[in-house]
Formats: structure tokens, sequence, C-alpha cells
């Protein structure tokens, strides 16, 4: 999540009709489509599934407004360009008429992508775990050659400094009480963990590897899809949320990962010692993006009882185990 200040007006779709749709996207591809025209689930962006006339699937995305700048979106398209150039499993855009790959409507910037259709798995055997650390592996070689223009830099001292600012200037903690434990608490945590990400280099990454968004399709090898919330940020925010469970507990997993990886890019492994830091970073960014959902929509439909005063007082605990789990060096481990 980049603008974690948008307003409602300016985070608001406007109407997209399947006509608007069909129209918008014939127009910007140059080619006719079916009145197919299947919205698709998607918690933050509008997609639809197309089918052209000569039957070939598509998929267009259109961006929600305020969430991303221009060169932040143009960030990720020309990121999965680099990859696919490369022969790297991913699902680049399409190029427009006009020789790009973003599209705009009224306050809207949208891409067409080619349908890829999978299944996604929580679990791999250990041929897959070395499989996947290729992948990741050979995508971080790319994300490393320069820096994204306009992308969010997952480091304590900014993305969730800004992200801890917002939801208490919000106002969305409607207890006083809370909101001041809350804010000490999470001082607390940045002053633990900021000094951990110093000297780790940052490059560009997929930032939100989970099983969903690798997909396996029979005879081919995995897909990396969703780069959304790409970012940059220290390579281990790959591997450690494809992990089932606590980083202690899958060394094998992870030596496996670290086999197939280290063929094509370097693993710094000092950074397994920001696993769980990027943990509870997480727990502070689906907190802000829920805030944002808030204010922008009036609503948070995915948690129930959302800034409720048992769903603040929740999360204080979870974040204070949390972070006992960092001071404890729980999690932290040594591969060979």
């Amino acid at each position: 999540m980049n603008t974690v200040n948008s307003s409602s007006g300016d985070s608001a779709f406007p109407e997209l009709g399947p006509e608007t749709v069909l129209n918008l996207v014939e127009e910007s591809l140059g080619v006719p489509c079916t009145n197919l025209c299947r919205q698709l689930s998607s918690y933050i962006n509008r997609v639809f599934e197309l089918m052209t006339v000569d039957n070939r699937g598509i998929v267009v995305k259109f961006y929600r407004p305020g969430r991303w700048s221009q060169e932040a979106l143009q960030d990720e398209q020309d990121f999965l360009l680099e990859l696919d150039t490369q022969e790297i499993p991913v699902v680049p855009p399409l190029l427009l008429k006009n020789g790009e790959t973003l599209g705009g409507y009224q306050n809207l910037f949208f891409s067409v992508f080619p349908h890829c259709g999978g299944r996604s798995s929580d679990e791999f055997s250990e041929d897959q775990w070395m499989e996947i650390g290729r992948l990741l592996g050979r995508s971080h070689a790319v994300g490393a050659v320069h820096a994204a223009k306009d992308r969010v830099r997952m480091t304590p001292d900014r993305l969730t400094s800004d992200q801890i600012s917002f939801i208490l200037e919000s106002g969305v903690i409607g207890y006083p009480e809370l909101a001041l434990r809350f804010a000490a608490l999470c001082r607390e945590l940045l002053d633990e963990i900021t000094p951990l990400f110093r000297d780790i280099k940052i490059s560009r990454i997929h930032g939100d590897c989970h099983f969903s968004n690798i997909i396996y399709r029979p005879g081919e090898s995995f897909f990396l899809i969703d780069f959304d919330d790409m970012a940059m940020g220290p390579p281990v925010q790959d591997l450690w949320m494809l992990l089932p469970g606590k980083p202690e507990d899958y060394l094998l997993e992870i030596d496996l990962f670290l086999e197939g990886y280290e063929t094509f890019h370097h693993f710094d492994r000092r950074s397994f010692a920001l696993i769980e830091p990027l943990r509870a970073m997480r727990f502070l960014h689906y907190i802000a993006w829920l805030t944002y959902q808030y204010k922008a929509d009036g609503a948070a439909p995915i948690v129930a009882g959302f800034a409720s005063r048992e769903y603040w007082e929740g999360e204080i605990a979870d974040l204070s185990d949390q972070l006992d789990r960092i001071r404890e060096g729980t999690g932290n481990i040594t591969l060979y």
C-alpha cells in the first residue's frame, strides 16, 4: 500500500459497467471482443475477464484510484516486462495500440493481461522448494539490476513508520487509552527492529509472495503472479511468507530453497534475522490497509468488528507478543 492518506473522493471507482469495460479494451487493444465480461474477485482493484473474437482470454485490471502513482504503476509494468524478457514465468501486460502498457479512463489507470489459468498449492515437495528457490533467485537477480522509481521501501523507518502515523492520525482508534497503548507499543517496535535493517541491501521484489500468488500449470513451471504490491525490500520478504509456520521448524525447506536460489543469485543469510520483524510489519501493513479501506469506503468488509474495542485489544496483544518474540530472538536461524 503506497498512498495511505488518500481521501474517499480520490479512491472512489467510477462506474465500470460491461459496455464501458468492453469499449475501453477494444479501443485500447484495437481488437474486437465477445460479449463476455465477467468480474473477478479483487479486494483492491476492479478486475474483469474478457474474450477476444479469436478466442484469446484476457484480463483487464483497473487500479484503485489514489493508491499508486502513475510512476509506481509503471514500475510494476516494467519489472514484469524485464522478467518476461529473461524468460522468467510471469504474466506481463499486453502492449496497447499506442505502444504503452498503461491505459487511462477518467481518474483510473488500467492494464490488460493475457489470461493465465493455473492452481495454487499450500504445500511444496522437496523438488518444488528447489524450483521455487530458482524462480525467486532469477527474479531477484533481475530486480537487483536497478531500483524502482516510485515504489515503497520496505523498511521500518520508511513504510512502517508512515503506516503507523496514518493509523493514528486517521482517528480510527476511537478509544483514547487504546490509542496511547498502540502508539507506545509501535514506538517500542520501531526502536527494536529499525537497527536490524541497517546494511541489508534492498532491491525490487514481489513483496506479497504467498502461496496464492504462485500458480502451477500442468506441464509447465511455477508462475509468479500479481505484482500489485511490488516493493523495494529485502529479498527474504519473498521467502518467509511461503513458510507454513515458524522458520525454525522448516530448516530443510529453507535449505532446499537456498540451494535453488543461489544457483542464480546471492542470498544474504544475515537477513534471516528480519523474518520476525517483517512479520510484525505485515501486521501493521494489514491494519493500515483496513484503515484505508474503512476511511475510503466507510466499511471494512473483510474483518468483522474492525475498529471495535475488542479488535484493538486483540491487535495490541498480538503485536506485544510479536515484539516479545523479536526481543527473545525467537525464529532466528543459522544455515551454512
